[in-house]
């Protein structure tokens, strides 16, 4: 399995970037796991890898438990290439051609989150799915 997280902007702020770098090095212990930034939304379509099942994060999308997304991502990495990319739009979003051809719309919250949050968030997550999975203790829901 590879995930991909393709997300417009920078982390630009010092301590969220380091918080999703302490989650990037938690995910890649168990999958490949890469993060694409565009400049702007309109780059955010041709930065998805061929042949990956796309997951837009949209907050009207799926909203599933930390267990439930566990599962999917099994699911999701058995497919294919093995390849799942989730998108992260900027301030206006994901464009809406690019939402409409994702696979899946999944939703972090119902509450709307700033784009850099959502990064990190995104990244939290991933990581609990893969402890999830692999039975380890940092996720109790496991």
């Amino acid at each position: 399995m590879r995930l991909v997280v393709v997300a417009v902007g920078r982390l630009r702020d010092r301590e969220l970037r380091a918080v999703a770098d302490e989650y990037l090095g938690r995910i890649r212990r168990y999958v490949r796991c890469d993060e694409v930034e565009t400049r702007n939304s309109r780059e955010l379509g041709a930065a998805i890898p061929r042949g990956a099942l796309t997951v837009a994060l949209e907050v009207d999308g799926e909203t599933p438990s930390s267990v439930e997304l566990a599962q999917k991502l099994e699911a999701w990495g058995s497919r294919g290439k093995g390849v799942v990319a989730f998108l992260i739009g900027g301030a206006d979003g994901i464009p809406r051609a690019v939402s409409q051809a994702a696979e899946v719309r999944l939703s972090l919250s119902h509450l709307t989150l700033p784009h850099r949050l959502a990064r990190v968030v995104l990244l939290e997550q991933l990581y609990r799915g893969m402890s999830i999975l692999r039975g380890e203790p940092y996720a109790r829901e496991g």
